[in-house]
């Protein structure tokens, strides 16, 4: 453990098949791919640690800083204030291709204030830290001495060594009976959950089983940022062994962005693992495989990230 909380879990690399043919079509096509030795974090960053960084560069996040309404074309005036997107129940079922409906923009939400401007992240230090952009992960990063890990490293140390697997313990989601992530409870999407996990929200980092590399938490809990750039299909497998690509990277800056967005020019990074908020009837992403577009500039209450180090340098133990 470093002095500044992490615990750091060194993977030899290798070769494993990416993607999946059998879910979202973001996700294909399979193929093979090789990833150097790297180390990455046992658990995601929390609270605890992200104040830490906060405390010794007096860092501001994203949803911390004022809004330039040049960034937002039609955007309601009371929304271009400092803020960030807070999950919220609803009071019944919903038509759930409409995700407006239980996301709220919230004036005054931020990493210090989940849930918004009089909540606190006191009795939470030991959850993963929420509502950071992406140049708020990369920022901590660098500081910790560190980077954020590329998609195929992330699903590389996500999979623990199971090839093929759908999710991160095997084919079955829930083995034994047992919930192994912290995901939402039950059918009920977004207005009704059963409650087994004990979490609505995020869970203190750790709290469900680790992987076959001892990772935590690496399907639910939080979305995770990558340094990749979002592209809208993997690449196809590679003809022959020897064309296996090595430490691949996303695509181009000018390709993530949103095309059903068009007034929006803000560039996409692939995020992964799911969330609390994924739900078997809605959203069966807390798989490696599973992959989103998140606009750099966006945080919201169940994205985090952890971090990957270079083996090449002193890592963390």
């Amino acid at each position: 453990m470093s002095d500044r909380g992490h615990e750091v879990v060194t993977l030899d690399g290798g070769e494993f098949v990416m993607g999946s043919d059998d879910h979202y079509p973001e996700e294909a096509p399979t193929h093979r791919v090789r990833v150097s030795g790297f180390g990455v974090d046992r658990f995601e960053v929390t609270n605890r640690q992200y104040r830490a960084f906060v405390a010794a560069t007096g860092y501001v996040t994203v949803a911390e800083r004022p809004l330039d309404p040049a960034d937002y074309p039609g955007a309601p005036p009371e929304n271009l204030v400092p803020g960030s997107l807070v999950f919220t129940p609803t009071p019944g079922p919903v038509d759930l291709r409409h995700l407006s409906q239980w996301w709220t923009w919230v004036p005054g939400a931020s990493w210090q204030h989940p849930y918004g401007p009089t909540s606190s992240i006191d009795e939470l230090l030991d959850h993963p830290v929420v509502h950071v952009a992406y140049d708020d992960a990369a920022a901590y990063a660098e500081w910790a001495g560190a980077r954020l890990p590329t998609e195929a490293e992330w699903e590389f140390a996500a999979r623990g060594g199971l090839e093929r697997a759908a999710f991160t313990w095997g084919d079955e989601s829930r083995p034994g009976g047992s919930l192994m992530a912290n995901t939402w409870d039950g059918l009920d999407f977004p207005w009704r959950s059963t409650g087994e996990s004990g979490y609505l929200r995020t869970a203190p980092v750790g709290s469900f089983p680790a992987n076959g590399f001892g990772l935590h938490d690496m399907a639910g809990n939080v979305w995770e940022w990558t340094d990749d750039w979002w592209t809208s299909a993997h690449p196809d497998d590679a003809d022959k062994p020897c064309c296996v690509p090595t430490d691949p990277r996303g695509g181009d800056v000018e390709a993530s962005f949103d095309p059903a967005q068009p007034q929006f020019r803000v560039p996409r990074k692939v995020i992964k693992g799911g969330s609390h908020l994924c739900a078997d009837s809605y959203c069966l992403r807390y798989r490696p495989a599973a992959r989103r577009p998140q606009m750099i500039d966006t945080g919201m209450s169940h994205v985090g990230f952890r971090c990957a180090w270079d083996t090449d340098k002193e890592t963390p133990t």
